[in-house]
């Protein structure tokens, strides 16, 4: 077992996970799948890293995920027309705003304090 730190490292660390992913627990193979996906999920993480949607997709992500209508998030927000303002990006979420959504959403408020543009 060795770092992954090419392309051709990575390939060969999926084919070796195939093989192993189904041992059985408390086996030399598991402990081995168990370090190689640690190895594996660093390597994606600094090669292929995933962006953080902007405050408003996240949001409009979240909400799908709990089943939630702009109507719901009116306490938090402002009104029916201020959360359809916010969510069509057409004003800027407050602080207040993001505290409040944070916690309804239960979203970390690093994700809905990034900017934003918005629609004229």
């Amino acid at each position: 077992m060795k770092l992954i730190r090419t392309e051709t490292d990575y390939q060969d660390a999926l084919k070796r996970m195939e093989l192993l992913f189904a041992s059985p627990p408390g086996t030399p193979e598991s402990d081995e799948a168990d370090i190689l996906a640690l190895l594996i999920d660093e390597y994606e993480k600094k090669m292929y890293p995933i962006e953080s949607p902007d405050p408003i997709e996240a949001i409009k992500i979240r909400m799908e995920e709990m089943d939630l209508r702009q109507r719901d998030l009116v306490d938090e927000i402002g009104g029916r027309s201020r959360v359809s303002e916010i969510l069509n990006r057409k004003r800027k979420l407050t602080v207040d705003m993001v505290r409040n959504l944070a916690k309804k959403l239960n979203l970390p408020t690093g994700v809905l304090v990034n900017d934003y543009q918005l629609v004229k």
